[in-house]
């Protein structure tokens, strides 16, 4: 579901933004689209999947006005899964800024995404994950 509803809802939105010749799209990837943690192989290859998405339909759509990026969270609050295991604790103590972040933390930047202030930016994945990836 993570990689073919992203792509669906990436073929009915696009349908709208091409035909109006501006969108802007973010699509929700994860940290773990770009890394490697033990246990987790079918969802990091379908948000690793999601963030290919993300940068061929930029190229195939970034000339009609359509920009399309990716938006990456870190371990939060919704990780209890993970948090709640020894891993952890692992996690915690490699995220530079020393905490998870709550479920919320990812909206600024989904905003910055979608709006005007970022009309220079496809392709890309924002990362927002206390610096864990780092």
């Amino acid at each position: 579901m993570n990689l073919a509803g992203t792509f669906y809802c990436c073929r009915e939105a696009g349908k709208v933004m091409l035909e109006q010749r501006s969108g802007s799209i973010v699509n929700v990837s994860s940290v773990h689209g770009s890394t490697g943690f033990a246990r987790v192989a079918a969802y990091a290859a379908s948000k690793c999947g999601v963030e290919a998405l993300t940068r061929a339909l930029t190229v195939e759509w970034a000339d009609r006005g359509v920009r399309v990026n990716a938006l990456a969270p870190g371990h939060t609050g919704l990780s209890s899964g993970l948090l709640d295991s020894r891993r952890g604790e692992r996690i915690v103590r490699g995220t530079p800024l020393g905490q998870v972040g709550d479920a919320t933390e990812p909206g600024g930047a989904a905003v910055f995404l979608a709006s005007d202030a970022s009309r220079f930016v496809t392709g890309t994945t924002l990362t927002v994950d206390g610096g864990w990836t780092a």
